[in-house]
């Protein structure tokens, strides 16, 4: 399956984007390739693209009074990538987004979006679903560390990504969890004993 047929497909699924509305976005879309490390939107910046992740890992991160990184989001292979808030309101980010693994991504410019809003009520969806969908995202964050433990939130992680073990390394995942390394050594070892 090539690049563009996954993202027809994902777009199809997530906003029921038909052939019609989603060929009109062909020409919108740039393949961006980056390797382990490399930065998808820096700190201070204005992120200029949404993109739809082919393969790879990147992560959100900010560096806290501490020096320590502090990771906020992850997103795997088949999400989207973008600092959205950045992007929406065209404002400097106040964190990295880097690429964890080497990685390609799908990208679309907030221009060429916009454009897409004017020319169809598909894309307009599409944008609204976008919004609903990152606010989704901050809630569910913020209510995970409110009401769940730390078990619940690396047993939820790992249903919802069960290939993020293998992929990314367990101190990106304890820190995106607000789990120290110890207690998540912990956890994993009760879980394997059940």
């Amino acid at each position: 399956m090539t690049d563009i047929e996954q993202l027809r497909g994902a777009l199809s699924h997530f906003a029921q984007l038909d052939e019609e509305s989603f060929n009109l976005s062909l020409d919108c879309w740039r393949i961006r390739t980056y390797k382990k490390g490399d930065i998808y939107n820096p700190v201070g910046s204005i992120c200029r693209y949404l993109g739809f992740t082919i393969e790879g890992y990147f992560r959100a991160y900010l560096i806290d009074k501490n020096g320590e990184e502090i990771n906020l989001f992850l997103f795997p292979p088949h999400q989207v990538v973008v600092t959205y808030k950045s992007f929406i309101h065209e404002s400097p980010c106040e964190f990295n987004t880097v690429a964890m693994t080497n990685a390609r991504a799908i990208c679309i410019n907030l221009t060429d979006l916009h454009a897409l809003y004017k020319k169809s009520h598909a894309w307009e969806r599409f944008g609204r679903l976008m919004a609903e969908k990152a606010f989704d995202i901050a809630v569910d964050r913020a209510e995970s560390f409110i009401f769940k433990s730390a078990e619940q939130r690396y047993l939820e992680l790992i249903q919802m990504q069960p290939d993020i073990i293998d992929n990314i390394p367990l101190y990106h995942i304890s820190s995106y969890l607000g789990i120290a390394g110890p207690s998540l050594s912990r956890i994993r070892k009760r879980i394997s004993c059940r």
